[in-house]
């Protein structure tokens, strides 16, 4: 298999294993956001500030340095779990000491038990983490997409159920914890393999510089993430959190391609470290085909945030729209940032990356706190502005790293800029002409939007003469015939 093919390949698997979660996720959502209430998700993403704060020192950025590596032994795997099996038993102790201190530094006596359950997961990390680490380095990607479909399938069930039995927060973090386990064992017996306890360190410190960049990385853009969260939980209460942390999980749909894009253009670029042309060919065809696809998304949440809330989850949830509409705005700038963040950790730049991500969470925090006095759409504006100057100068990053001018990723995203511009012109005209009746009929004009939208983009990518257009056309068209060739040969006796 030719490497374009490979990444090809692979990219499917994981957009697929990513879609599905997106897609699960948004379906287990709607049913638990109508059983509980935006309270129960602020408690939930209260205790997930802190306890994945911890998961980066529990990982240690050595899983990914396994899979950047070029060559890696079972044992190198081996030495790795037991380091991170034994940080996983020292954070789960230190986090079941600490629990009434938190409880009452928050003031809600729930968070006692509520934050003992949780630390749990980390007993069961470092099995999900190397063996996905082994799976994805093998290339596995379909194993993985459906583990990973599955496990939030059974996650989703059980908070549902338990939602629906008045569990309340409860119903979030045991649907989690279950979620966890059944990925474990799955991927145990999908590999093989039960990693084993190991006193060799030796490969392992050679691993560990890698991991210490790539964790102070991830810890940086954890803290950025997590930063309004932490600041409307100690000021705005959990109501608040919870519309805030809801329009975010709307906001990152589209980043489930981002996500798939760049897992595996980061495995493919660190294979082809050596070959910078066809670093430069992946990087920018990258950009293109992920703007292309996600472009008409980011631009339907900008649009119909408000109906779209209202019909999905109900009016108690409304105030999230707002939120949602800046989001998705910003959503584009945070996809060049992801994409460009592929290129820099595959060729081992991450050390020009940190102080890009030091400089993001000092404007986020910054951000936060002086939009606090504007409100929920304060802080959100006030915080997402690092992700503007994130892009920009992570952008420039990876031109450097690869050796090409920055203005090759802005020729990278002409074409989905004019599909795009095409969608929202004829959207500007079908909004004049519903706009005297819209709020009364949200539900027509939701789906009629949709649809005009939706079949614009069709007749744009069917008809377009870009040599690009013409390309993606022509591999979409020559996969259907593929199928259908596939499916007349089943059927024939």
């Amino acid at each position: 298999m030719s490497k374009t093919a490979s990444v090809r390949h692979g990219v499917a698997w994981m957009l697929m294993g990513n879609t599905g979660n997106q897609v699960l996720s948004f379906l287990v959502g709607i049913v638990l956001a109508r059983l509980l209430t935006p309270g129960d998700f602020g408690m939930l993403v209260s205790i997930q500030i802190y306890t994945g704060l911890a998961g980066f020192v529990a990982g240690g950025g050595m899983g990914q340095a396994l899979v950047q590596a070029k060559e890696v032994e079972r044992s190198d795997y081996d030495a790795v779990f037991t380091i991170q099996l034994s940080i996983g038993c020292l954070i789960f102790a230190a986090f079941f000491a600490i629990a009434p201190w938190f409880a009452t530094w928050y003031g809600v006596p729930a968070y006692k038990d509520l934050l003992r359950v949780s630390a749990l997961s980390f007993l069961i990390r470092p099995f999900v983490n190397l063996l996905s680490n082994f799976m994805f380095r093998e290339r596995r990607f379909k194993v993985l997409a459906l583990v990973n479909v599955t496990a939030l399938l059974f996650s989703g069930f059980t908070s549902a159920i338990l939602a629906w039995l008045d569990w309340g927060v409860w119903s979030l973090i045991l649907g989690g914890l279950a979620g966890a386990l059944f990925t474990a064992i799955v991927l145990v017996s999908q590999s093989g393999w039960w990693p084993q306890l190991s006193r060799d360190w030796k490969r392992a410190r050679a691993l560990a510089r890698y991991g210490m960049l790539v964790t102070i990385d991830d810890f940086l853009v954890y803290l950025r993430n997590q930063a309004p969260n932490f600041v409307l939980s100690r000021t705005l209460g959990a109501h608040s959190l919870g519309l805030f942390n809801k329009a975010a999980s709307w906001a990152v749909i589209p980043q489930a391609l981002t996500g798939s894009v760049y897992q595996v253009t980061f495995r493919m670029l660190a294979q082809d470290q050596d070959n910078l042309a066809r670093s430069q060919q992946l990087y920018l065809r990258a950009i293109t085909l992920v703007a292309l696809y996600t472009g008409p998304a980011f631009l339907t949440f900008v649009w119909l945030a408000e109906p779209l809330i209202r019909f999905f989850y109900g009016e108690k949830w409304v105030d999230a729209s707002p939120i949602l509409t800046w989001l998705a705005l910003i959503g584009p700038f945070l996809m060049l940032e992801m994409l460009a963040g592929s290129v820099l950790a595959a060729r081992d730049w991450l050390h020009r990356e940190i102080p890009v991500q030091l400089a993001e969470l000092l404007i986020v925090v910054l951000g936060a706190v002086g939009g606090l006095r504007y409100g929920l759409l304060g802080v959100a504006i006030g915080a997402s502005t690092a992700t503007v100057y994130g892009a920009l100068h992570m952008s420039w990053l990876a031109a450097r790293c690869l050796r090409m001018p920055a203005w090759r990723i802005l020729h990278a995203l002409v074409v989905p800029v004019v599909m795009v511009s095409a969608i929202g012109l004829l959207w500007l005209g079908l909004d004049r002409v519903f706009l005297p009746w819209k709020d009364d009929r949200q539900l027509l004009y939701l789906a009629t939007m949709l649809a005009c939208g939706g079949s614009l983009f069709g007749v744009l990518f069917l008809v377009s003469p870009i040599e690009m257009i013409v390309t993606e056309r022509r591999r979409w068209i020559d996969a259907l015939k593929k199928h259908l060739s596939d499916l007349q040969s089943q059927a024939a006796p």
